[in-house]
Formats: C-alpha cells, structure tokens, sequence
C-alpha cells in the first residue's frame, strides 16, 4: 500500500496543472486513492457515485460517494475541487452525514482528506476531524492509521474506540505547535508562574515571548540530540598502527579525510529516521571523503542516500534529484541551519531509500 500511495502522491503532483475541475479531481486522484485502499471503484454495489442523502425537504440531495461494505454504507465522501481549501466545505458535509447512517465521513480535495464521526452528538458530525492527513507530505504514522481503513482490515468498531484519542491528540498538538511557534498570553502567564515574582503585565509578557520561543527551541533541540546520542553510540575505529605510521608528505599529499562528531551525529539522526524502512539498520553506511560526507544503503557508492557538507561555515545536505523514479547524476542542495534540522527531511530520505530496495 504505501508504495502505492507514494506512486499516487507523485502522479497528483505531475497531474494537478491539468486537473481543472472537480470532476476530474474525483477521477485521477479520489478514486485511485480508494482503489489502493481495496475498494472496487466499478462495483455499483459497492462504491455508489451520486449517492442519494434527502435532507429535510430537500428530496435528491447527493453525496459524492457512498461507500458499501457487507451492504451498509460505511463512509460517505464529499470531494471537491484539488484547489479547493476544504475549510470552506465542511458544513456541507455535514448536512448529508446528519441524515445517512454512516458513522464516518470524508472530506476531500484529492490531496488533503479529513475523516469525521460523531464522538460528541450522536447522529451529529464533530466541528473537528478525528484525523486528517495530506498525500504529499505522508508519513509513517499516517499509514498505520490509513491501514485501517482498508476493506481488508475494516472494523467500524475499532475506528470509532481509537477516534476520540486521536481527534484530541491530534488538537492538542496542534495547540502545542501553535503555542511553541506564537505563545499565547496564557501559556507565557502559565510558564512565568514559577520563575517570575513580578507582576505579569503585557510588557513582561511580551519581554518574555521570544525568550520563551527560543527556551523551547533549544530544549527540543537538545532532547533530540540526548536521545540520538543515546540511541546511536557509534564509534569511529582508530586507524590500524601501521595506517597510523605515514610520512607527514603522504598524509599532506593524500588529504585523508577526517570524521568529525557532528557527522557522526547526522549520521546517527539519518539512521533513526530509517528505522522502520530498512528492515537491516547496518544496511546504512558512510563513507567520508573531502568534500563531503556521504551516506550509503549497501556500502554502495552508486546507492547514495544522501551527502552532509558540513565542512564549512554553511552546512548542507544534498539528496540526488530524481526523474521518472530514477537517480540522476544531478544533486540538491539544502542549506541546514542546525543538523538536526536533517529530521525534516524525512520523507525525502525515505524516498531515496526505497528506490534501492524496491
């Protein structure tokens, strides 16, 4: 499946110029993405278009989909337009989930799909998503949750005991996000009680704002370092005694290149974040040259992953640029502010990765 999806996110990309309209939103991009989920998007029995949801006096109102399982329609979708910010349109969906016996309903522009249930009113659709997911920035844990959506796998049951937890742990980290991005007067007030006597007035609290900001970044930061450190103890063996034992002329004409701890810390950071694609962690190497630092899936040096320069003021990491889902000679390269900014670029080392082990 998650190739599959990886495959759609890429086609969604090329495709979206010329993906005009509603419809074809709903024919090059919905209905793949249900397809790869098991549905048969050609059995009437059981992915219904136009299905039918009467709405008070308003006899004949559709919902994009229906979807059937076991004869009980299990989700409705309304879809819109890829260019569509589905902010706008979940009142509509609304409408139709109050008068469907569906528990759950989709809201989707072929790119962004919201996922509602009634957790709070029975028979009454949430204001909130109990999850939400965007195809081009997909990740591992949208798939575990994806998953059980599968026909295969469904179980209404099992959706609706997880939903409550994962609509409010969804909101609260959005919250937090918020907060540690733009701290609200409340959080600043909550934070200064135990290290500030004074009166909290607006001015303390706007001092205190970008100090509270830049505490948090460096916790985060050095939490992640902690933890990376801890995880990955990795040595560089000393040289061998006799490699030790070069002329200083050989040492200067060679250039050897040296190991420093902050690529072995990136190393350290790539590894983590490949921990659930590579099933053999040892399957990725380094190999340290002048230049550059290089990590490897197989010691290969034709399946580089990706390059760390971080020999200079700037550093950068650098990832081969693909065409057609092939490596090209061409590279990018992208200006890092910290190393353990690597974290963000998850999905573009994954990416790579499994163009080697597919």
């Amino acid at each position: 499946m998650e190739q599959k999806i990886y495959e759609l996110a890429k086609k969604i990309e090329n495709y979206k110029e010329r993906v005009t309209n509603e419809e074809m939103t709903k024919t090059a991009f919905v209905m793949p993405f249900f397809e790869i989920l098991g549905y048969d998007t050609r059995n009437p029995f059981e992915f219904v278009p136009e299905f039918t949801a009467d709405i008070a006096d308003l006899k004949g109102e559709k919902v994009d989909y229906g979807i059937f399982i076991n004869d009980e329609v299990e989700f409705i979708v309304e879809c819109k337009n890829w260019k569509d910010n589905l902010l706008n349109h979940d009142k509509q969906l609304n409408r139709y989930f109050n008068v469907v016996d569906s528990h759950i309903g989709i809201l989707t522009n072929g790119i962004q799909y919201k996922f509602f249930t009634d957790l709070e009113e029975s028979n009454r659709m949430d204001k909130n998503p109990f999850y939400e997911f965007n195809i081009s920035d997909i990740n591992e844990k949208d798939f575990i949750q994806l998953k059980k959506f599968t026909k295969a796998t469904f179980d209404r049951h099992k959706i609706l005991d997880t939903a409550e937890e994962l609509k409010y742990l969804t909101l609260l980290k959005g919250n937090l996000k918020s907060e540690f991005e733009n701290p609200s007067d409340d959080f600043i007030s909550c934070m200064l009680n135990n290290i500030y006597d004074g009166i909290k007035t607006a001015k303390v609290k706007e001092k205190f704002s970008p100090i509270l900001k830049k505490a948090l970044n460096e916790y985060f930061n050095d939490l992640l370092r902690d933890k990376l450190e801890t995880a990955f103890q990795i040595k560089v063996e000393a040289p061998q005694e006799q490699e030790v034992v070069e002329t200083t002329a050989e040492v200067i004409e060679n250039k050897a290149p040296v190991t420093t701890e902050e690529e072995i810390v990136g190393f350290s950071i790539i590894k983590s974040l490949l921990l659930d694609t590579v099933n053999q962690i040892d399957k990725i190497t380094f190999k340290d040259t002048l230049s550059y630092f290089g990590i490897l899936f197989e010691d290969n040096t034709r399946k580089w992953i990706c390059r760390l320069y971080f020999n200079s003021q700037n550093k950068y990491i650098s990832f081969p640029v693909l065409e057609n889902g092939e490596r090209t000679l061409k590279e990018e390269k992208i200006q890092l502010s910290s190393i353990y900014e690597i974290v963000k670029h998850k999905n573009r080392i994954e990416e790579v990765v499994k163009l080697y082990t597919n």
